[in-house]
């Protein structure tokens, strides 16, 4: 009878552990199929990412390109000067009207779609579907001309409409007051197809027989709208909330092509006067207030986390 050693048990363990030579094989494959991606990755993604954050904290202008090591480090100034820049506060004050006002707005047209789309419109839905989701692959300088005609202050068709029932319109894209709701408008409706489309999956995947259950109980249709369909879609409503937040944070194309930022700069948003920074050759003011701008993202998505996710 033979007897196996504590020490030749632990000797066949490790050399167990030891990867085979087609282990081997394929772990060096592994990393010659992933090297592009982490070439490309680290010289177009996070080498920029680094260079912005240290020339956030430079007062790097556009003559300093040519010798971008003789800048000085000015650490938070740019930070602290952009928080007492007045233009800059009133791009964050516009910027935060937009979302909290816009957002809400776009979300509930898209669910209002959702819903009609998944119980009311029986015929010709796809074309109704398409119809929704057009504005959203329209180009945006496309959709800028036509909302330009439909808010003209004389002849615009919204003011015309508006007549017919004794109201008098407001000079929307030249009246300080007016130009941003005018911008909603045109970003509500440009917007609004792809939370739909998000919606409309969401509803079609809650079980019918949830809502055959709470009919039975004697729940009306508000009720089972409140009860069943919201709980069921706060999933959805997450996403499609972090997605719209981000990118109405960001907006940027809406004024520049509407309004430039005016009148009085009523529709300046925080990205287009980081970009007019830029433009400016301010390089490391700009990247400052591109931090500043991905810091409040990060707050206000956490702050969606936190609301949506409770309960879930």
């Amino acid at each position: 009878m033979t007897t196996t050693t504590p020490v030749a048990a632990d000797s066949r363990a490790g050399r167990s552990k030891r990867p085979s030579r087609r282990g081997r094989q394929e772990g060096i494959a592994a990393w010659v199929l992933a090297l592009p991606f982490c070439a490309l990755f680290l010289i177009f993604t996070l080498w920029p990412v680094l260079q912005s954050l240290f020339m956030s904290v430079t007062d790097t202008k556009s003559k300093d390109l040519r010798t971008p090591f003789s800048v000085d480090i000015v650490g938070l100034d740019n930070y602290t000067r952009a928080l007492s820049d007045p233009v800059f506060r009133k791009a964050m004050f516009n910027t935060a009207y937009f979302v909290l006002i816009g957002m809400p707005l776009t979300l509930g047209l898209a669910l209002a779609a959702a819903l009609a789309l998944d119980k009311g419109i029986r015929r010709f839905r796809a074309v109704f579907r398409l119809g929704f989701y057009l504005p959203v692959i329209t180009s945006i300088v496309a959709v800028a001309v036509v909302w330009r005609f439909l808010l003209q202050h004389e002849s615009g068709l919204i003011n015309t409409v508006l007549g017919w029932v004794g109201i008098d319109g407001p000079n929307w894209l030249g009246d300080p007051n007016w130009s941003m709701p005018g911008l909603i408008m045109m970003a509500s409706w440009r917007n609004f197809g792809t939370p739909m489309i998000i919606f409309l999956a969401g509803l079609q995947s809650v079980p019918a027989m949830l809502h055959e259950a709470a009919k039975i109980d004697g729940a009306s249709a508000l009720q089972r709208f409140r009860h069943v369909t919201i709980p069921m879609l706060r999933p959805t409503i997450l996403f499609v909330s972090v997605t719209t937040s981000i990118g109405y944070i960001q907006f940027f194309e809406e004024p520049l092509i509407m309004t430039n930022g005016g009148p009085l700069n009523s529709t300046i948003s925080i990205s287009m006067y980081t970009y007019k920074q830029f433009g400016f050759g301010n390089y490391g003011f700009a990247a400052s207030m591109s931090y500043l701008i991905f810091v409040i993202i990060a707050v206000v998505t956490a702050i969606q986390f936190r609301l949506l996710r409770e309960n879930t």
